[in-house]
């Protein structure tokens, strides 16, 4: 049985769940092009490496402290 775990390619709603944010955020940051996204055949995926991608980028901008 495949899981979600261990393919390279994953659903938006999929994706979605593994970062713990709503499928309409998730499209939101696909739009802006935060995450990138593949195309195969009629279908969008994110790959798995795009995910790991934005989390890194995430923790690279630097903090805003409360004012």
């Amino acid at each position: 049985m495949t899981t979600a775990d261990n393919r390279i390619v994953l659903t938006i709603e999929e994706a979605a769940h593994r970062l713990g944010i709503g499928r309409t955020t998730m499209y939101a940051l696909i739009k802006n092009g935060e995450i990138r996204t593949v195309t195969i055949g009629r279908l969008r995926r994110i790959p798995v490496g795009c995910l790991d991608e934005y989390v890194s980028n995430l923790l690279d901008q630097p903090l805003n402290p409360a004012a």
